[in-house]
């Protein structure tokens, strides 16, 4: 449990909080709100125990392990993989000393290693991290390659899979969604509702927010205050606490006017002057309330686009990609000035690519793009942020745009809907935050008048009220939108057309966004099952080759095969059977049946044959190990043979079971197919 007791930081003479009191208790999944600068990242801090507070007391759990994901990620030669398990503070030290020191070792130490390797599931953590990196869009031909490899974004995601492979108490997140694309964020999603530690996330995604969090941790005009229930249940709660607030806050001041009016009318009057006073009193006695305090959202519109046509933009017949690779195939699509289209898919089918090549950034392969003379393209990139000249002001830059004839004042209003005011207009904005820069390159396409928006992830960094303010001017706009977002929200409140990028194609998605979750996690419960059944045919045939080459079987591999690209979902068998047949016709559809089935029940025999052997050995081992002459110092070679191959057939038999205990479900999924048909 966590205990925070009268606690107040301050920072550079400002208070951030104080008389925070409140007791956080494990499991609880916990959102920290509250405006930029109002303290969230010192709480963080303060949590992760990196600071101190000016008064009172943060106490938890001595014994906890705390994860938290750094803001960057250094260059380094180190292989993602082995950098997202050298999160697992202990499973690394402990693969090291095993892999590198292991002959320096006494026999004691060896012992005790491996048994704890064996504790904490040593021989799965390769194999859970590969799935991690999948779900959170690495390919598989990425996870052997350097940190140094990868973008900043995707070190990002890099440094995200490292912070979930701690076997952490307390899990901090700061906006972790902000380099995640849709899929992954649904992936991550599942990950934390699972997470059985305490869980401290901060995140601008309401929808992300409402789905995992319990209690939510509200900073505001200084004070620190606990609601539970997830981010709506708060919003609720505190608009209902904000209008008694503002009740109260007008019935004491009408009363503080009424005391006022009465001590200046009798104050100089000598009969009334003991009652004057008492009045005074009084009313320096009254607590003064502070006003329902809401924060002056974002207000921007998109100005009214210029001349339309209809379509305004059309691909035919397009095939999009690079020089050395085809992503896409066959692209018809036609943008109208009533399309409100969202884009799904998971990362890597095309969704950049086809955007990009709507833009005209990218040239089809073949096909045709078709633009109309009237058309007005606004295009917020991902990166849109770096195209922003740092050298310039946000007024130097709208300038440029706007031409001499329209005046500073008009010039300046409008960059004030946008959040900018006093010398932040005049100021390079090479020293602005993520999200400064974001608001300024969306200000500087909403003054374009465009017909026609292209907005892939306009959201990361900017904070609620600005994704707010965003979603209700996009429902406004008159033209048309093409929209890539990872905030749910924003495609539901925006967008009446939702098509899905998948397997080189783009057609329409018939469905909601809760049907694509449901059709993301089937996908992936597929591919796992594709993807197993070809590791074990690899290792079927490697085995084979290797007794046709009399080679010696070598020992497991450390990485299992990760999670490839998502494939079609493999269809289910189904059956003609139907009631009333004949008993010959009964017999030959038992017989079929059996058929069908035959190479899952062969799987599953073979599975169990191997559990056998392993198990016969296993116990074999065990035997042996009682024997006390081999922990001689002389038979150090030989008891560390018998050690490693017995947690590598533990391995290989907790994996046999798990594959069983899949093809059961499989095998029970058909015979009930059978039936049902």
């Amino acid at each position: 449990m966590i205990q925070l007791q009268n606690f107040a930081i301050r920072r550079g003479g400002r208070l951030l909080f104080e008389n925070a009191t409140m007791q956080l208790h494990h499991g609880w999944k916990i959102g920290l709100t509250g405006v930029n600068g109002a303290g969230k990242s010192t709480l963080f801090a303060a949590l992760l125990g990196s600071i101190q507070g000016d008064v009172g007391s943060l106490t938890r759990p001595a014994g906890w392990i705390v994860a938290h994901m750094a803001q960057e990620v250094e260059s380094q030669e180190t292989s993602a993989i082995d950098f997202v398990l050298s999160g697992d503070e202990e499973w690394w030290d402990i693969h090291q000393q095993l892999e590198h020191q292991a002959d320096q070792l006494d026999m004691d130490t060896l012992t005790q290693l491996y048994g704890r390797f064996d504790e904490i599931h040593g021989y799965t953590a390769p194999a859970r991290a590969a799935q991690m990196m999948a779900g959170l869009g690495f390919l598989e031909n990425q996870i052997r390659l350097p940190v140094s490899s990868f973008s900043g974004g995707w070190r990002m995601r890099l440094n995200l899979a490292r912070t979930l492979m701690s076997r952490s108490d307390l899990l901090l997140l700061d906006e972790p969604t902000n380099h995640l694309d849709l899929d992954a964020v649904l992936w991550l999603e599942d990950w934390l509702k699972a997470y059985e530690g305490t869980l401290v996330l901060i995140s601008h995604d309401r929808d992300f927010l409402d789905g995992i969090v319990d209690h939510i941790i509200h900073i505001e005009n200084a004070q620190v205050t606990l609601y539970t229930g997830n981010y709506s249940t708060f919003e609720q709660t505190r608009a209902e606490r904000l209008s008694q607030q503002q009740q109260a806050f007008e019935k004491q001041e009408a009363t503080r006017a009424h005391l006022q009016k009465y001590i200046d009318r009798f104050k100089a009057q000598a009969t009334k002057a003991r009652q004057a006073q008492s009045r005074i009193k009084q009313l320096e006695r009254m607590q003064k309330l502070a006003p329902a305090h809401v924060d002056t959202p974002f207000t921007f519109s998109f100005r009214e686009p210029t001349r339309m046509s209809s379509p305004l933009l059309r691909l035919d017949h397009v095939d999009a990609g690079y020089a050395s690779k085809r992503i896409l195939k066959t692209i018809n699509l036609q943008i109208t000035p009533d399309s409100r289209i969202g884009l799904l898919g998971m990362n890597g089918a095309g969704k950049s690519t086809l955007i990009k090549t709507l833009a005209g950034t990218l040239a089809p392969l073949s096909g045709e793009r078709a633009a109309s003379e009237l058309l007005n393209l606004g295009y917020f990139a991902q990166h849109q942020m770096d195209a922003l000249d740092g050298d310039a002001s946000p007024m130097l830059q709208l300038a440029r745009l706007a031409g001499r004839q329209i005046s500073e004042a008009t010039l300046r209003a409008f960059l004030g809907s946008f959040g900018f005011s006093g010398e932040r207009m005049d100021t390079p904005c090479e020293s602005f935050s993520g999200g400064e820069r974001a608001r300024l390159a969306l200000a500087l396409i909403v003054w374009q008048k465009p017909n026609v928006l292209i907005l892939d992830e306009p959201t990361n960094h900017l904070d609620l009220d600005m994704r707010h303010a965003l979603t209700m001017a996009l429902q406004d706009f008159e033209g048309a939108v093409v929209l890539v977002s990872h905030e749910r929200q924003l495609i539901a409140s925006v967008c009446d057309e939702l098509m899905l990028v998948h397997d080189g194609k783009c057609e329409a998605f018939d469905g909601d966004l809760v049907d694509y979750a449901n059709w993301l996690r089937q996908a992936r419960i597929d591919l796992e099952k594709q993807q197993k059944a070809l590791t074990q045919k690899a290792n079927e045939q490697k085995i084979n080759d290797q007794k046709t080459s009399s080679t010696p079987v070598e020992k497991p591999a450390l990485v299992a095969a990760p999670v490839q690209a998502i494939t079609q979902p493999v269809p289910s068998v189904s059956s003609a059977a139907n009631t009333g047949l004949s008993k010959e016709e009964s017999r030959k559809e038992a017989a079929r049946r059996r058929e069908a089935t035959r190479p899952l029940r062969d799987k599953i025999e073979k599975h169990e044959k191997q559990q056998q052997k392993v198990q016969l050995r296993l116990t074999e081992i065990e035997n042996l190990l009682a024997d006390e002459s081999l922990y001689l110092p002389e038979q150090k070679t030989a008891l560390l043979k018998l050690m490693t191959e017995q947690t590598e057939l533990k391995a290989t038999l907790e994996h046999s079971e798990n594959e069983t205990l899949e093809l059961m479900l499989e095998l029970e999924e058909m015979q009930q197919g059978f039936n049902q048909a």
